[in-house]
């Protein structure tokens, strides 16, 4: 599906069609997710609708889900990409979908698959569709987010008017987060896992994480290589992560053998709790929708789980996905911003590829706008996202409101210097993207009156949202225009996108 320009529109070429004009869109997508522990994908077909100025999903249809793939490692840190490609070759052919026909797709790597060396080979693997993947390295809060929308605990927040936490349990973590209104209100993770320790076919020990070394410490529990897990210590150790999860969940720091156990900030959610539910491997064991073992803590985790879950009195419901709360896909569609109010300096810095956008709930409706809350709230969003030490530029969304004064562009521009002063130290472009037509008055005094040094492109006239990733084409010479191509990650069931 790549672009070309006739005319000054936006084509795709595999369809010969134009979204500057089509109503509609069906379009073919996968959600691949590559983690510490386990591998899958996805096939759906999209369905977007115009609405003013966006396509919104009106339609998913998941019509193919992979095998569930223990990730093959070459070596203890070493993700075996050759395996990991001849997996996803095969499903590919099981589900009778050439590469060339995908339109758009999201690639999430978590865990060991975000480390440069495996995330590189990995991203070799889907050369042929790198246009049109949303690769996405997840950390540990990004993760939790991702597993929140994708069970479908933000969305049920909505429907039921509920305060509702999800803990996504993992091989090797646990992600807690808690839900109001659409939208993750506080959320942490931890060292709790069914494959801290893994065994073999024959049940010896064969691979044992570091957060499993310190509870087999603490507990007495011999680790010999080769050694057998028994029934008793199995239960022991099982027992006690399960103990140490509902600590966190109710806003504590555990740890093992002296060695915390968060791998964030405890949660900061202290009140009550409507409902609950769980995703990840261990939530097929929750919900009894798995009965096989596979070398791991699994259902014993689990078990130890529900009888917390039984005398909590909360409501356990259960979620739109278990192990595979995860993106199904990315929605794709192409616009032109005006190139009367946009400002981009200098002209080569485009195109940009891929940025992902956030959007921050700015105070923008008040004649004083304070910088210092502007900086406060951008970072607070870029922690949460994982996006404070990255090595791509940031959009951030710009719901203008009110007057363009000399004062209020001044403070509203500091804000978001400071804010984002991260990433500009890292020499990345200012990306700003509003729905109003201030983008070249942010953009000029950014330049003008605070110096920055950093190229700089502020774009107007789009409806952006968290989870967009926007490619920036350079300026049309025939207009003076601006295409953009909006992603939209695209979560199973979630009625908030």
């Amino acid at each position: 599906m790549k672009d070309v320009d006739q005319g000054g529109r936006i084509f795709f070429s595999s369809t010969g069609r134009t979204l500057a004009e089509d109503d509609e869109i069906c379009l073919l997508s996968v959600g691949i997710d590559i983690g510490s522990s386990t591998s899958h994908l996805v096939f759906s077909r999209i369905v977007l609708e115009r609405l003013d100025s966006r396509y919104v999903v009106v339609g998913r249809e998941a019509f193919y889900q992979s095998d569930i793939l223990l990730t093959p490692y070459a070596d203890a840190e070493t993700i075996d990409a050759d395996a990991l490609g001849a997996f996803f070759e095969r499903q590919y052919y099981d589900a009778g979908v050439d590469p060339d026909e995908i339109d758009s797709g999201a690639l999430i790597l978590t865990g060991v698959a975000v480390r440069r060396s495996n995330a590189r080979r990995i991203g070799d693997l889907f050369a042929r569709q790198a246009g049109k993947m949303v690769a996405v390295s997840a950390g540990d809060g990004l993760e939790t987010v991702l597993a929140a929308h994708g069970s479908g605990a933000v969305a049920r927040s909505i429907r039921d008017q509920a305060i509702v936490m999800n803990v996504d349990v993992g091989g090797g973590t646990s992600k807690i987060a808690v839900c109001a209104s659409g939208k993750m209100i506080a959320h942490t993770a931890l060292d709790v896992g069914a494959r801290l320790i893994c065994l073999d076919a024959t049940g010896r020990l064969a691979r044992v994480e570091e957060a499993g070394r310190h509870y087999c410490a603490e507990l007495g529990i011999v680790l010999d290589h080769g050694a057998t897990l028994g029934d008793d210590a199995a239960q022991t150790l099982t027992s006690r992560m399960a103990d140490d999860l509902f600590e966190a969940m109710r806003g504590g720091s555990p740890s093992a053998d002296g060695a915390a156990l968060l791998r964030l900030d405890p949660l900061a959610y202290r009140g009550p709790i409507d409902s609950i539910t769980f995703s990840g491997g261990v939530a097929e064991y929750i919900y009894e929708w798995e009965k096989n073992s596979y070398g791991d803590l699994g259902g014993l985790l689990a078990a130890e789980i529900r009888a917390r879950i039984a005398s909590s009195h909360v409501e356990l419901e259960r979620p739109t996905e278990g192990i595979r709360a995860t993106v199904i896909g990315a929605s794709q569609y192409t616009c032109q911003v005006s190139g009367s109010t946009i400002f981009v300096s200098p002209l080569d810095v485009l195109p940009l590829r891929n940025v992902p956008v956030i959007a921050p709930d700015l105070a923008l409706d008040h004649e004083e706008i304070d910088p210092v809350a502007v900086a406060a709230t951008i970072k607070a969003v870029l922690k949460r996202l994982d996006l404070t030490e990255c090595d791509h530029p940031v959009a951030l969304f710009v719901p203008w409101r009110g007057s363009a004064t000399y004062r209020r562009l001044d403070c509203f521009s500091r804000g978001v210097a400071d804010g984002l002063f991260g990433v500009l130290a890292r020499g990345h472009p200012l990306v700003l993207a509003g729905d109003g037509d201030v983008g070249g008055l942010l953009g000029i005094h950014c330049r003008e009156e605070l110096k920055l040094n950093n190229p700089i492109v502020s774009i107007d006239g789009l409806e952006l949202k968290e989870f967009d990733y926007i490619d920036i084409g350079s300026m049309l010479e025939s207009s003076g225009a601006v295409p953009v191509v909006i992603k939209s990650l695209i979560f199973p069931g979630d009625g908030s996108r």
